[in-house]
């Protein structure tokens, strides 16, 4: 059947010549199949890195490709070995159909084929087979078509992009990623050889399964290329020593959760701001933090250029998977942000001069309405600076800070600087300054990312090509420099180097459900966050202790850039030196009165060896405790405590705070 096949097609180019006209009429109306075939949507880095492609119908990889980017020594290779007269016969070439002729009648059976790129082209477009005539004929047919009707760049640039590569891979540049983890812009000539081999047999030569066949194949190329002269000697014994390659190479798969964001918005290729290198480390660093913690723990990490707005790396879990909690993109997730919105309250009450850094403000226990909140280590310290209470993360003074600006005034500030903040109860109350509103993490490092910007918020930006977001004021510079000035101050997590570099806040939220960390230095701006998808605790999870140290890893694999200086309206005074009325926030007597809550007046208790329960409502720290006018305590800065009292008999209590309150209670002891 082969001999007579190629007897056929020897007959058929007789036929054509003497029938120069008619052929020319047969070629012209012949149609053409589609020439654009569906490739994978590729999503890159701000240099053009693939960073994640998506398989075509059936699962295909095939991947588009521009001449361009093809090694040059390729096409020669191809050329030499496949079409040595590809660039002078018209889409069939008669003279090695009728060696191929001779030799198969001389032979008795098939010693080489006469097909052309082009020939393959046209099978490749078709998909038809070789064996038959009709088949035979058709690609003859169709080669001398696209020979008038395409450039040999065109015809060429089909066969890279459809020719088999094994398995599911098509096309050359998929190829040279699977089975070689590189653009095929720059390859060896072992490689290139053995590209060129695999398309003739890709099933039989793949080098994963048949890495003798393979190998073979390979080193047959390479001596024809010597022959052809395309290849000297030299670098054909050196490409033979190459082993081939053992096993296929996944395909890039960094910053999954973006790339799906990205593919979503349709298909071809989309560039995004992320850098691919820092991706590549940070997933990594990731992985290797999270390894060893509960499998049920997922985080989110953001790295951006608060300069530019522009997102250089993000994490949407340690985990990635298809389905299940690692499928779940954390950066987009709204959660509770605990304590790291404090900042933006400081920042408010800088802005509009209610406080100052060295401002005294009262952290003692107050009631606002029904609400009487507590600091997280239940103590209070009294009248402290400004500037402690935010590194200590008090809740009483940022509070008080909320009441004065006002909810709605926060609220206002976060939807002006481009966040959608979700309210479970749908309006603001004091508790938003604690953490009781959803925020995702990509918008908490959009809020950080304005206040290292001198407080010039604008939304972060992920698409490489998408014009930059006009800046929108959330506070003055002063204000907002005070604030990374206070957070620059608190000290690192150990081996994190020296203070002064970062300026970072923590955060916790409510039932240990969330643990942040997020933090800039002079050019970068980084958000961690920490936690199971589902909202569930995490018993004994704290931001300090979870987030912070992946904080200041991910920021020290960038260059460190120093903090600004301060802007030069800045008020950089010591708190006598202030205005007066930035000296203490709100009123002196805006302490409650000092009351013994428990025990109450004429208690009858029982004596216990742990002591007697004191409970104070009210006062300024420190307390001291006198039993019948004798010290028992000093310095007690918890509004509760236990006496050491053993009894028995009446005994008067008294408390005096530091003010110079006191409250008195006598109580029987039994």
């Amino acid at each position: 059947m082969a001999r007579r096949g190629l007897l056929a097609l020897v007959l058929l180019l007789w036929a054509l010549a003497f029938a120069r006209d008619r052929a020319e009429d047969w070629i012209a109306a012949t149609d053409l199949p589609p020439l654009l075939q569906a490739t994978a949507t590729e999503v890159r880095d701000r240099n053009g890195v693939l960073l994640r492609a998506y398989q075509v119908e059936d699962g295909i990889w095939r991947m588009a490709l521009g001449g361009d980017q093809v090694d040059p020594r390729f096409f020669d290779m191809l050329v030499a070995y496949e079409d040595r007269r590809f660039y002078r016969h018209s889409g069939v070439d008669a003279l090695a159909v009728l060696r191929a002729a001779g030799q198969g009648l001389t032979a008795g059976r098939i010693v080489s084929g006469a097909s052309t790129l082009t020939m393959q082209v046209a099978r490749l477009l078709e998909d038809s087979g070789t064996g038959t005539w009709a088949g035979k004929l058709r690609q003859v047919r169709l080669a001398l078509a696209l020979e008038r009707r395409l450039t040999k760049a065109q015809i060429l640039q089909l066969y890279l992009g459809r020719a088999p590569y094994g398995g599911n891979v098509e096309g050359l540049r998929a190829a040279s990623l699977v089975w070689f983890g590189k653009e095929p812009a720059r390859l060896t000539p072992a490689q290139i050889a053995l590209l060129v081999a695999l398309p003739q047999s890709p099933e039989a030569r793949r080098p994963d399964r048949h890495p003798q066949a393979a190998r073979a194949a390979r080193d047959r190329v390479l001596d024809r290329l010597v022959t052809a002269g395309a290849l000297d000697a030299a670098s054909a014994a050196a490409a033979k020593g190459e082993p081939v390659p053992a096993t296929r190479r996944a395909l890039p798969q960094l910053a999954p959760h973006l790339a799906d964001r990205a593919a979503a918005l349709g298909p071809g290729r989309h560039d995004l701001t992320l850098e691919a290198g820092l991706q590549a480390r940070l997933e990594d660093l990731a992985a290797t933090y999270m390894a060893g913690r509960d499998p049920g723990l997922s985080l989110a990490l953001i790295v951006a250029d608060h300069q530019t707005g522009e997102i250089l790396a993000s994490l949407g879990s340690a985990r990635y998977a298809e389905q299940g909690q690692g499928f779940v993109d954390m950066t987009r997730a709204r959660r509770s942000p605990g304590s790291t919105l404090k900042p933006l309250i400081y920042g408010l009450a800088f802005d509009r001069g209610l406080a100052h850094p060295e401002t005294l403000i009262s952290d003692t226990p107050a009631q606002f309405g029904t609400w009487a909140p507590q600091n997280f280590d239940g103590a209070y310290r009294g009248d402290i600076r400004v500037a402690e209470a935010l590194q200590l993360s008090l809740n009483i003074p940022v509070v008080r800070l909320t009441e004065a600006l006002g909810p709605a005034h926060v609220m206002a500030a976060l939807q002006g600087a481009g966040l959608a903040p979700d309210l479970a109860g749908g309006r603001a109350g004091l508790a938003i300054s604690l953490g009781g509103i959803g925020l995702t993490p990509e918008e908490m490092v959009t809020l950080y990312a304005a206040l290292a910007q001198g407080g010039q918020a604008r939304p972060l930006r992920w698409q490489r090509h998408a014009a930059p977001a006009a800046a929108t004021p959330l506070m003055a510079p002063r204000a907002a420099w005070m604030v990374g000035h206070v957070l620059a101050g608190l000290p690192p997590p150990p081996q994190a180097g020296p203070p002064g570099r970062v300026a970072y806040k923590t955060g916790t939220s409510y039932g240990h459900r969330d643990a942040w960390a997020l933090g800039w230095d002079g050019r970068h701006v980084a958000g961690v966050w920490i936690g199971r998808p589902d909202g569930t605790p995490v018993p004994g999870a704290f931001g300090g202790d979870l987030a912070a140290p992946l904080l200041f890893e991910a920021l020290g694999r960038l260059h460190p850039t120093p903090l600004p200086p301060p802007p030069p309206d800045t008020l950089l005074l010591a708190n006598a030196d202030l205005p007066p009325h930035l000296q203490r926030f709100g009123p002196r007597a805006e302490a409650e009165p000092l009351r013994l809550t428990f025990p109450p007046d004429g208690a009858r208790l029982a004596a216990t060896p742990q002591g007697v329960p004191v409970k104070l409502r009210g006062g300024t720290p420190p307390y001291t405790l006198l039993a019948d006018g004798a010290p028992l305590l000093t310095g007690q800065r918890s509004p509760e405590f236990l006496a050491p009292l053993s009894g028995p008999g009446f005994t008067t209590l008294s408390v005096i705070d530091a003010e110079g309150r006191s409250g008195r209670v006598r109580i029987d002891l039994r």
